[in-house]
C-alpha cells in the first residue's frame, strides 16, 4: 500500500508493557488525527514492544512540535522512544560505488522517478568508472583510491562527505571495499549493504561461477545494516530468484544482477519509509 502525500509517520518502542497500544491510539484520536495504517510486534522474548503508525490530522493547523511534546509526556510513562516523519521528508543519501554499475543505475532511476523518498547528495567511489552516470543525474562524484596502505586516510575523506552532506543513510551499492571497525561503528544503523547471497554460499571470486558449477536451483540477494561481521549484518530484506540446468553462467549473473537490484531498493524503501526497527543483532520489518 502506498503512502499518501498528508500522511506523518509515527514510530515508536519500548520495553513490552500493558497499554502500548492504547497510548498510540488514545493520544491520536484525542489529538484528531485518524489513522490510516498502523502495525505493530511484541518481541515476547526479548521483551520489547515496536509500533508504526501512519497518520492523517484532521485540523489543518496541525502543529508538529507541540504533537511530540504532548506525546513525549505520555510516552514517558512507557519509557517509550519515538519519532515523528514529516510527509514530504526525503532522507539525505550517499552513495558507495565501485565498478558494477546495476545497482547504482537502479537507484537513480527509482529516485528521478520519486519512488524512493531520497535526496541522494553525493556518490563515493574507489573508481572513476561510473562518473558518467553520475555526471548525467547532476550529482556530486567523488573518486577516493584505496589502497591497504591508504584505508585510513581514504575513509576519512569518505567520512567527510557524509558529514558535509549531512547524509542520514549510506547505501553500498556494490562497494567492493570491506570497511573498517572504525567506520562501521559511526555507520552503525545507518549505512546499507547488498551482497549475493546464494544456496550453498560461495564466497570469493566470481560467485555465480562457482554456483553454476555447483549446480544451484536458486540465486539470491540479502540487504543489511553493515557491522563489523562481514556480510553478517541486521537483515532488512532478502530475495531469491529460481534458474535451472539450462543457465549458463552468464544467465546467473544476469539474474543475480536483478535481484541484487530488487532486493536493495526494497531494503531503502523500508528504511526511509521507517519500517525497520533495530533489534540487537536482528531486525523488525514491517511490511508494506
Amino acid at each position: 500500500m502506498s503512502r499518501s502525500a498528508d500522511t506523518w509517520i509515527l514510530t515508536a518502542q519500548c520495553p513490552s508493557r500493558l497499554g502500548t497500544v492504547d497510548v498510540v491510539t488514545r493520544f491520536l484520536k484525542e489529538s484528531r488525527c485518524y489513522i490510516t495504517e498502523q502495525q505493530s510486534f511484541d518481541d515476547h522474548h526479548g521483551e520489547r514492544f515496536f509500533i508504526r503508525t501512519e497518520f492523517r490530522p484532521l485540523e489543518p493547523d496541525f502543529d508538529a512540535e507541540a504533537f511530540q511534546a504532548a506525546f513525549a509526556a505520555r510516552a514517558a510513562e512507557f519509557e517509550m522512544a519515538f519519532e515523528l516523519t514529516a510527509p514530504d521528508a526525503r532522507m539525505p543519501v550517499v552513495i558507495m560505488v565501485s565498478k558494477a554499475d546495476h545497482c547504482l543505475n537502479d537507484l537513480l532511476y527509482r529516485y528521478r522517478t520519486g519512488q524512493l523518498p531520497i535526496e541522494i547528495r553525493a556518490v563515493v567511489s574507489n573508481h572513476p568508472d561510473l562518473q558518467p552516470l553520475a555526471d548525467w543525474h547532476g550529482l556530486p562524484y567523488y573518486h577516493f583510491p584505496i589502497t591497504a596502505e591508504t584505508k585510513a586516510e581514504q575513509e576519512a575523506r569518505v567520512w567527510e562527505v557524509v558529514e558535509e552532506t549531512g547524509a542520514e543513510l549510506v547505501i553500498l551499492a556494490r562497494y567492493m571495499q570491506v570497511l573498517s571497525s572504525d567506520m562501521c561503528e559511526k555507520l552503525s544503523g545507518r549505512a546499507i549493504n547488498i551482497h549475493h547471497s546464494l544456496l550453498p554460499g560461495f564466497k570469493g571470486a566470481k560467485p555465480y561461477h562457482q554456483a553454476f558449477e555447483k549446480g544451484v536451483k536458486l540465486v539470491g540477494a540479502t540487504a543489511h545494516y553493515i557491522n563489523d561481521d562481514l556480510d553478517e549484518g541486521p537483515i532488512i530484506t532478502q530475495g531469491v530468484e529460481p534458474v535451472g540446468h539450462a543457465d549458463d553462467p552468464e544467465d546467473l549473473v544476469a539474474k543475480g544482477r536483478d535481484i541484487e537490484c530488487m532486493t536493495l531498493a526494497r531494503a531503502v524503501d523500508a528504511h526511509v519509509a521507517r519500517r525497520v526497527f533495530l533489534h540487537g543483532r536482528r531486525t523488525v520489518v514491517f511490511s508494506r
